[in-house]
């Protein structure tokens, strides 16, 4: 096993209802609730990364702009990435 497959066992505590929810996703797609787990994390890096890769984008659209309306949707746009709705 290489490096970076390395694996580490991880203790986590989770609310009841979400276990049960992970467990019914497993059950769903026939996979141990470990495997889901795994999955689940790896998908919620990935959204993140996209969502920083968005507001990046986005922080260097608004820098860039010479245009005082696009400069203040962006604005909005980048407060509500970071603020929510």
């Amino acid at each position: 096993m290489s490096p970076a497959n390395k694996t580490v066992r991880q203790s986590v505590t989770l609310a009841a209802n979400i276990a049960s929810q992970v467990r019914n996703l497993a059950k769903t797609r026939r996979l141990s609730s470990n495997r889901m787990l795994v999955e689940l994390i790896e998908n919620g890096i990935e959204a993140e990364k996209r969502k920083q890769k968005e507001f990046f984008e986005l922080a260097e659209r608004f820098r860039n702009t010479a245009d005082p309306e696009e400069a203040k949707r962006l604005g909005d746009e980048l407060g509500r990435l970071v603020f929510g709705s």
